[in-house]
């Protein structure tokens, strides 16, 4: 089977880095699944996880915040804003971000800034996606 490197990379790490079969992420035209051999191709990204398949039934969940993914030749680049492994999440502040921000939403405060508050909830939903505790 057909491989290419994977790179997901914030300012401050190298989050990720190896070998996969497939890439799915979510732009901001929606999901994309990229295979080795995929056209070269620049996307912006949406807050949510990246799913990097590995061998076999494999798979590494990485929970994005934006950013932009490269494709070319056989490399796939995720610059990620920020971007998190699951052993890197602490799951009870997690939800009680997603609560938070689901509350604020709920409120509709005058002062409250709409987009900051769903951005919070699209990345406590992300963070609890990849751990599996939605």
């Amino acid at each position: 089977m057909s491989k290419m490197t994977v790179e997901v990379v914030t300012p401050e790490r190298v989050v990720y880095s190896g070998e996969a079969s497939m890439v799915i992420a979510r732009g901001v035209q929606g999901d994309l699944g990229i295979l080795p051999n995929h056209m070269p191709l620049v996307t912006p990204l949406k807050v949510a996880p990246v799913r990097i398949k590995t061998d076999g039934d494999q798979e590494t969940k990485i929970a994005v915040s934006g950013g932009f993914m490269e494709v070319h030749g056989e490399k796939v680049t995720i610059l990620a804003e920020t971007a998190e492994l699951p052993e890197d999440i602490d799951v009870d502040r997690a939800k009680r971000a997603k609560q938070r921000a689901e509350q604020r939403l709920n409120e509709r405060q005058p002062d409250l800034d709409q987009r900051r508050a769903e951005l919070a909830l699209q990345r406590a939903l992300a963070r609890l996606d990849i751990t599996n505790s939605l």
